[in-house]
């Protein structure tokens, strides 16, 4: 049975639907399993490689899962509590820093803020404001990240699931490939490689951005003797997917406080705005166009409206699930324009009407139309039996894979039953079974180490039936 097109429309519309409920009322509940997806999508390639090279996926999976927790552990006990210290010093600090640089101007160019004026009003209004909101916004903030941290369930099983889930990544994505629908293979699977694309070459490259930058700021900031040097950095680095926004925000907030804390010492200031100023040649020059590239398909506006949209509706789990799903909705907004520009809407061409199925009616002698009955049927059953054989051939195929894989052999061999009907005419009656035998594995020049001229290798469809029927 082939769908319409519309009623594939209200299948595929009704399955985001269902998504979208599930995140809605199981964020919560989902959260630990979405952190532990995105981390074992994240160390996949990480896993593949040392695969590659001739390690054991269970024992790369074990390494890499070590390694990140070891960071994650290392990054709650000693770099969180440091952020969150800074971060609630520089907003205690604010309203003090509003003063004092205003006291400085105000002494030096009094005629720019007479008592009562507008500017001095205004200064004094934002002061007052800035020091209500921040901490409102620090308390709500740091509260937040406190109770996710806090989050025993989400400490605990987010690894253990990224840890499953690097195991049998490979495996995942056979079976949810087997499930596409055929006829649109070829397009999902282009799809999702498109997808794929964006996601990995933004998050993990954006990632690996994020993490140089952070150092460099931190450590430069540091050195100069900027106070809060690391939070700014560290703050002004997590912006840094958002083209100069970062190196905006880092910079006017650290010479802010360069003027508040080295007034009167014009070189540490200039070293601070020195430091943002190679940092943005840094990013701009040399990390974005060699780490990122220019071809991730994930705009940074588009980025920002994902991340406010999802984070608004969904939350935490929002911001999580945000990047994957603005990605898949920005490659089939792209599909759908490239699609709608084909199309007779856009270019004004009559859609060709479609060819009648033609009736041929013929005069035959008596018996002729059965016999071609009965070669139609017999081609039928051939064209069935085939498929069942492939069928039978695949999944042996994937058993052998898995089997390599559990059992950390370069190789592994699967033989699987056929399954017709007992009654089949090609095979007779009393007939057994037959069965497709395949190999699997990862070898490095592409062949079988024990079966080097292929004489193992899979048999045809003939070969099968005949095998079942000296059986």
């Amino acid at each position: 049975m082939r769908f319409a097109g519309s009623k594939q429309a209200i299948w595929w519309g009704a399955v985001a639907l269902v998504l979208v409920l599930v995140l809605w009322l199981l964020g919560g509940a989902i959260m630990p399993f979405l952190l532990g997806m995105s981390i074992a999508y994240l160390l996949d390639p990480v896993v593949d490689r040392l695969e590659r090279a001739g390690v054991s996926r269970v024992l790369a999976v074990v390494l890499i899962t070590g390694l990140a927790v070891l960071a994650l552990t290392t990054a709650l006990v000693w770099l969180v509590p440091l952020l969150i210290r800074q971060g609630t010093q520089l907003v205690e600090t604010t309203p003090a820093m509003i003063d004092r640089l205003q006291a400085v101007v105000q002494s030096r160019y009094p005629q720019l803020f007479p008592d009562g004026g507008f500017v001095d009003n205004a200064l004094q209004q934002a002061r007052t404001t800035v020091a209500a909101s921040m901490g409102t916004i620090v308390g709500t903030v740091m509260g937040s990240i406190n109770g996710v941290i806090g989050f025993v369930m989400v400490l605990v099983i987010a690894p253990v699931v990224a840890f499953y889930m690097l195991l049998d990544w490979d495996r995942m994505v056979r079976r949810i490939d087997a499930l596409l629908p055929r006829p649109h293979l070829d397009t999902l699977r282009g799809l999702a490689r498109q997808i794929d694309d964006s996601i990995s070459g933004f998050v993990r490259g954006q990632a690996v951005v994020i993490l140089i930058l952070a150092v460099f700021y931190s450590v430069g900031l540091a050195l100069v003797g900027l106070p809060f040097g690391i939070v700014i950095g560290v703050s002004a680095a997590s912006l840094s997917f958002i083209p100069y926004v970062g190196t905006l925000v880092g910079g006017v907030i650290s010479i802010g406080v360069a003027l508040f804390s080295f007034w009167g010492e014009p070189a540490q200031i200039i070293a601070v705005a020195g430091i943002f100023v190679a940092g943005q040649m840094l990013e701009g020059n040399y990390l974005q166009p060699k780490i990122v590239g220019g071809q991730v398909g994930l705009h940074p506006v588009w980025l920002m409206l994902a991340l406010s949209v999802f984070g608004t509706l969904f939350g935490f789990v929002g911001l999580l699930v945000a990047v994957p799903l603005g990605a898949a909705v920005g490659v089939i907004v792209r599909y759908s324009v490239d699609r709608y520009k084909v199309s007779p809407l856009y270019t004004g061409a009559e859609a060709p009407a479609p060819v009648p199925t033609p009736t041929l009616v013929e005069l035959a002698p008596r018996g002729t139309v059965a016999r071609r009955v009965a070669t139609a049927q017999r081609t039928h059953d051939e064209a069935m039996r085939e498929a069942r054989i492939e069928s039978a051939r695949d999944e042996a195929h994937i058993a052998a894979v898995e089997a390599a894989a559990e059992d950390g052999a370069q190789i592994a061999m699967a033989e699987v039953e056929v399954k017709w009907p007992d009654a089949s005419p090609a095979l007779g009656t009393g007939h057994s079974h037959p069965r497709v035998r395949t190999w699997g594995g990862r070898t490095p020049d592409g062949t079988d180490p024990q079966d080097p001229e292929e004489r193992n290798a899979p048999r045809t469809a003939a070969e099968i039936i005949e095998d079942g029927r000296r059986g």
